[in-house]
């Protein structure tokens, strides 16, 4: 719930949600006095119920008291809960009448349809967080859509921009979790090394914005200055820019329509020499032709693509799998998927990403599957 004072916003936290940290959990609700602090993780709920005990804040865990915790009565919720697993407290959010800052582009990728469909019934606004998203957001013109050429996702190339495929072969998880510009968690981190973080935002981007995969493009920025541009019929191309710091998206989102002090370091050209932009190699970087060629099967395909994704990484970061191999398991999954004939309801939704799930798992398991 949002009070405006004096000009100033304040902020009433209702609902803190969080994985298994529960002594961070507890820390920020601790400083922010939400009505309730959830964990998913169940085994660490008594440690939470000490850690708040005589706070007068309430706590729960289990992916149900998430869900349900994203239905409590709140004018604006932030889903930023990773992967597929945000998708259903993201519905829950959206039936609840809660505008959505969407930092959990999976919900988009695995059920655009649906997220759409739920919030024009609720009538809500879906406000992008993602960097290169919630930069489309700021300088795309809803009223002239129809003179876009084209969406420009940029990308920071990751760590192995520059790497041979053959020293890719030898990439550790370490090296691929430090990502050069931006702070991020490990399966952020590793996406964003592997590319699947742009293929995902590629298919993202169709969703939110509707336009078609040939209308969007890619390119390299290594510099992460130009967060996205979009390219006019006259020539122009609007673009957003700033420091690498998800502080301003987040500021962007939460004060929608009025902007926000956020802190951050400003810009200073001076520092600029040059701004490089380049094309992605597909050959190295396989995961943006596979997003692609999901966008254009659209239906359940998206969908198959990032469950297998999310095992085939877990697997690398465990030592399981190679670097290279990760690419090469989502694209056998896919292989092996009938997506025909599917609608794009939850059931379905949740069907094929529980399939493409085990999939992925017997080919780390048995080694079954083709590589690069």
């Amino acid at each position: 719930m949002i009070e405006h004072l004096g000009g100033a916003e304040v902020y009433d936290i209702v609902a803190l949600t969080a994985g298994c940290n529960a002594r961070k959990l507890a820390q920020q609700a601790l400083v922010l006095r939400p009505y309730i602090a959830v964990l998913s993780d169940k085994n660490a709920l008594p440690e939470l119920k000490e850690l708040l005990a005589g706070s007068g804040i309430e706590t729960a865990a289990g992916d149900e008291a998430v869900i349900e915790a994203a239905g409590c009565n709140a004018d604006w919720t932030m889903s930023a809960i990773a992967g597929a697993a945000g998708l259903r407290p993201t519905l829950e959010a959206i039936r609840a009448g809660a505008s959505i800052g969407l930092a959990n582009k999976e919900s988009m990728v695995c059920a655009g349809q649906l997220v759409h469909a739920e919030a024009e019934r609720a009538g809500i606004k879906i406000l992008p967080v993602d960097s290169e998203h919630n930069a489309i957001f700021q300088v795309l013109d809803d009223a002239q859509k129809d003179a876009v050429e084209r969406l420009i996702l940029t990308a920071s190339g990751g760590p192995f921009r520059s790497l041979t495929l053959k020293q890719m072969q030898s990439v550790t998880p370490v090296q691929a979790l430090a990502h050069p510009n931006w702070s991020m968690g490990a399966g952020i981190s590793l996406d964003s090394a592997t590319m699947f973080n742009k293929g995902l935002e590629l298919i993202e981007a169709a969703a939110l914005f509707g336009f078609s995969s040939s209308k969007i493009e890619i390119v390299i920025h290594p510099q992460s200055v130009v967060h996205s541009m979009v390219a006019y019929c006259d020539g122009s191309v609007l673009a957003q820019m700033g420091s690498p710091d998800m502080r301003t998206p987040i500021a962007n989102a939460l004060g929608w329509p009025q902007r926000v002090e956020t802190g951050v370091e400003r810009l200073d050209f001076r520092k600029f020499s040059r701004l490089d932009f380049e094309p992605p190699d597909e050959t190295r970087f396989p995961a943006l032709r596979i997003a692609r060629e999901v966008l254009q099967t659209g239906g359940l395909a998206p969908c198959a693509m990032n469950a297998a994704k999310e095992v085939a990484a877990a697997a690398f970061i465990e030592g399981r799998t190679g670097f290279l191999d990760l690419a090469a398991i989502v694209e056998h999954v896919l292989n092996k998927i009938c997506l025909q004939g599917r609608s794009t309801d939850l059931n379905d939704i949740l069907a094929i990403d529980g399939l493409a799930r085990r999939l992925a798992d017997e080919a780390v398991t048995t080694g079954h599957f083709k590589r690069f």
